[in-house]
């Protein structure tokens, strides 16, 4: 069985602790919903000499939108005190097993870190597999992140809306089937009910098994059963750009290396006034 090269097993993680060149990232970040506080637990355990990184934080500060993707210069700036270098070999992981930690790596690769890996289960898995903890808040050194910007990494709006009007690229939506579909509210006031028009729904649970990601034959599977095809050029969207990103780990898993994320997902197109929105599960061919 060929290793997924951007995934990397409890055990392999724990063999490099300690070692130059090495930066793990601690990623997670949760609804509200879900009753958790991402940087309490941090500090509660995490895998030692991992950072935090602070999904609500590393942003753009002048877009009101959720996670919008920060411009190379501050990105490099908060990421470089946390003491992560763009030529580290970088690992990411989350609270929940696969879930936030996806966003985090898609970022580092947007700035241009060649090597960035996703901890396999995260944490429940470096937990079950009974390896070290530390506690605290955590003092990382600083360190230097020259970003080199992918521009082609993220859609923004004007893009988006030309790229539905002529359906030129597949939209993969990762948000539940009932929110998809407009059948339940979304979470965020203002925003409107539904999908883009011609959209795909991937929801980003359906990709995974215990926390991890499925194998390559399950999920071309889960993506033919979706009526997606996942070596077609697409556009990962969801919410607010965090479990879209799922989808695209997923797809760059299964080799396509023209996968792009939307950024201001569906509370950008749907907070639009004049954005097309349809409703619906769709049909799958």
């Amino acid at each position: 069985m060929t290793q997924n090269p951007f995934l990397i097993s409890p055990r392999d993680l724990a063999a490099v602790l300690g070692r130059d060149g090495v930066s793990i990232v601690d990623a997670s970040w949760y609804l509200p919903a879900q009753n958790r506080f991402a940087k309490a637990e941090y500090e509660t355990g995490h895998v030692p000499g991992a950072v935090f990184f602070d999904q609500d934080a590393v942003v753009d500060p002048a877009s009101s939108l959720p996670h919008t993707l920060p411009s190379p210069e501050v990105f490099a700036e908060k990421v470089g005190a946390l003491g992560v270098s763009d030529t580290d070999t970088i690992v990411v992981y989350d609270g929940i097993g696969l879930f936030s930690a996806p966003r985090v790596w898609w970022m580092f690769r947007a700035f241009g870190a060649k090597d960035v890996r996703v901890l396999d289960g995260g944490f429940p898995a470096w937990q079950a597999a009974a390896l070290p903890v530390e506690t605290g808040a955590g003092a990382p050194s600083p360190a230097t992140f020259t970003p080199h910007s992918d521009a082609e990494a993220a859609v923004l709006l004007p893009e988006m809306r030309e790229i539905v009007a002529a359906g030129s690229l597949q939209v993969l939506d990762a948000r539940p089937a009932d929110r998809f579909a407009g059948e339940a509210p979304e979470p965020r006031p203002g925003v409107r009910a539904g999908h883009m028009p011609g959209a795909r729904n991937m929801p980003f649970l359906e990709l995974t098994e215990n926390g991890r990601l499925k194998s390559a034959e399950a999920l071309r599977k889960t993506f033919a059963e979706a009526g997606i095809d996942p070596d077609r050029p697409s556009v990962t969207s969801c919410g607010s750009g965090v479990t879209a990103a799922v989808v695209s780990l997923a797809l760059e898993t299964l080799g396509n290396r023209s996968s792009r994320l939307y950024d201001g997902s569906w509370t950008e197109w749907g907070s639009a006034e004049d954005t097309p929105v349809e409703t619906g599960r769709g049909a799958k061919t």
